[in-house]
């Protein structure tokens, strides 16, 4: 029995499913975490969207709210819109918009998961004149 035990012919093979196994395990939590990183870019875009439509509007108003309604059809977000101003923009100032959302980076199902607020900033200058 002492002489099975110390060989070490299957060796190997235990090597080799202890290092598939951590490979799954990263690859899971990859397949978990890339959809956070992809909705945060869409969040960006749809914050620059927003600010570049009251640059052209030169107001924050039903302009915006169109356009944000446009966008969450699209992308399927619903964030919380925070502006720094509200009404009409004079030429040349200055605009921002904040969103927040908040996804839950669930790791392996119920386990290991817990939700993260992402957020997003864009600010740009008015393009119109009013009189």
């Amino acid at each position: 029995m002492k002489k099975i035990l110390k060989r070490r012919s299957g060796e190997g093979y235990i090597d080799v499913c202890v290092l598939v196994v951590c490979a799954m395990l990263v690859l899971a939590l990859v397949v978990r975490v890339l959809p956070v990183y992809i909705t945060k870019q869409q969040l960006d875009t749809y914050a620059v969207e927003l600010v570049r439509e009251a640059e052209i509007a030169g107001r924050v108003g039903t302009e915006t709210t169109r356009r944000a309604a446009a966008l969450t059809g699209s992308t399927g977000l619903d964030p919380d819109i925070r502006w720094s101003t509200t009404g009409r923009i004079q030429l040349n100032d200055e605009v921002t918009v904040t969103l927040t959302l908040e996804t839950d980076i669930g790791l392996f199902g119920g386990f290991g998961s817990f939700p993260i607020t992402l957020t997003a900033s864009a600010t740009g200058k008015s393009e119109v004149y009013w009189k």
